[in-house]
């Protein structure tokens, strides 16, 4: 079965945790050390979730840095199955 596209894990921050929280980008990225403007940036998808701000939402009680950053992966290799690739012949392993 394909997999679907998955979300930005930033769609689930800005949908459901900051209303949640009732606490708007700038708070939130003040409270884990970000810039508002690194914040924004991941907020809006246009960066990714990294390992430091995974583990900073974690010390913030706001989900595991681990599933932040399986929702990461997953987003991203998605996008990477779809983008346009250069040919790759596979590698035929030499049994032993």
């Amino acid at each position: 079965m394909p997999m679907h596209n998955p979300p930005h894990p930033a769609e689930i921050l800005r949908e459901d945790v900051l209303p949640e929280l009732d606490m708007t980008v700038t708070a939130l990225a003040e409270r884990l050390g970000f810039s508002r403007v690194q914040m924004s940036k991941v907020i809006n998808g246009r960066a990714s979730i990294t390992a430091d701000m995974a583990y900073r939402l974690e010390l913030a009680n706001i989900g595991r840095a681990r599933h932040w950053l399986a929702m990461q992966s997953a987003y991203d290799l998605w996008q990477a199955a779809h983008r346009e690739q250069p040919r790759i012949e596979p590698i035929v392993w030499a049994h032993a």
